[in-house]
């Protein structure tokens, strides 16, 4: 009797758990339903080698915009300037390189300290004038739109110099000897193995394994109530079997492309900024309750400051490598495109009001819906389609984010 009343109480501290983060699991589940479904019905060309690296080259500036707007959106904020800002810093570095012949490298430089100055700016009146971040980025839309009209004349400025281009179109050069991946290519029937691909793959899922153990570890010490053993295991296969699948495709095309390397670096670093640090505590608790937040000794003027100052920052880097991969700059570059990283940053968790939101649900958001992009795309349809689908997905993450603040309130 009493082992079947322990058995119930399990199942319904299990169903009770999935019930709490049903957001983040239900996530997972549909890339992955998405990705098998769009695998069949366009006959294999979704998982090829070559498809999965256009489908990360064409998502890697969407997700460095969208690692910066997680943080506005969560201290309470919106930006809407930053297709604008974007498309603008790739008109100036265009200008620069081509027209001017500055050095790349100080381009680089110049462009990036740019959108630092248009973040500040712009976090500057929202800030500290108060003026709603929705008006203030809106004219920074608009500004920043004419500016690239202005600054290119209307016209496309390129090529770049092939340096300029590997930031976006470059890949790491394999630094295992070529003898090792002619020896493994008859095993993954390929011409050749990328080695540091498939080393990298079963390295970064051997350390989501450890570091998740690692966790449990310490959550069991300290007396804290963790993720169930089934879904702990069920999650954390998914997500090393997908690396290790994705560096596999990789390796048996031209490896590790440089923005993926970009795109992981920064991932890692605003994860641990986000969940590890004091700083990143505080934007949660900005978000959560900016009243709160102030009167507990939290400058929040200063962190909505930054926030907005970090998101022109990755703006201007995703400008970069947009227009890097494009090899020109052209008057309607990044027209739109902050509609899609609003998008991933709502669909992957980001809650409306603000103090919600992870990185890796940001993410996993995003290449949701590149994978929706690019499977529509293979399937022949049209843009009406994808749009009308797009928003529709993005309506049902905000209505389920919704019903679960209902529910638990």
């Amino acid at each position: 009797m009493a082992l079947a009343e322990n058995t119930g109480d399990a199942k319904q501290g299990i169903g009770a758990y999935l019930l709490a983060n049903l957001r983040e699991y239900g996530l997972l589940a549909a890339l992955v339903v998405i990705m098998i479904f769009f695998q069949v019905v366009t006959d294999g060309v979704l998982l090829k080698p070559v498809n999965i690296t256009n489908l990360l080259l064409q998502n890697s500036y969407i997700i460095i915009m969208a690692l910066g707007m997680l943080i506005v959106i969560v201290a309470g904020h919106i930006d809407l300037s930053v297709g604008s800002v974007m498309g603008f810093v790739g008109a100036l570095a265009a200008v620069m390189i081509v027209q001017l012949g500055v050095n790349w490298l100080l381009t680089i430089l110049v462009c990036l300290g740019v959108g630092a100055v248009i973040g500040a700016a712009q976090g500057y009146w929202v800030a500290y004038w108060k003026i709603p971040s929705f008006i203030v980025t809106l004219a920074g839309m608009l500004v920043f739109r004419g500016l690239s009209l202005w600054l290119l004349a209307g016209q496309s400025v390129g090529p770049f110099p092939k340096e300029f281009q590997t930031i976006a179109n470059g890949f790491v050069p394999d630094v295992f000897p070529a003898a090792i991946g002619q020896s493994l290519a008859p095993l993954f029937d390929a011409r050749q193995v990328n080695t540091l691909a498939l080393v990298t793959g079963v390295v970064a899922a051997a350390a989501v394994i450890w570091s998740g153990m690692r966790q449990r570890a310490r959550d069991k010490a300290y007396g804290v109530e963790g993720e169930p053993t089934p879904f702990f295991v069920a999650r954390t296969a998914i997500i090393a079997v997908a690396l290790v699948f994705i560096m596999y495709k990789l390796s048996t095309f031209r490896g590790l492309p440089n923005v993926l390397i970009t795109m992981g670096v920064l991932t890692l670093i605003y994860a641990f900024l986000t969940e590890k640090t004091t700083l990143g505590r505080r934007i949660y608790a900005l978000g959560g309750n900016a009243k709160a937040a102030k009167l507990s000794g939290i400058k929040t003027e200063r962190l909505t400051f930054l926030a907005f100052l970090n998101m022109g920052i990755l703006a201007a880097a995703a400008g970069l490598v947009f227009a890097a991969r494009l090899n020109t700059a052209t008057a309607k570059a990044g027209f739109g495109l902050e509609l899609d990283v609003i998008a991933a940053v709502f669909i992957g968790g980001a809650s409306m009001s603000g103090g919600v939101g992870k990185i890796m649900g940001v993410v996993v958001g995003a290449f949701l819906m590149g994978v929706l992009n690019n499977g529509m795309s293979i399937m022949g349809l049209g843009i009406d389609y994808q749009q009308m689908i797009k928003g529709l997905v993005l309506l049902a993450a905000v209505i389920f984010d919704v019903y679960n603040k209902s529910r638990q309130g």
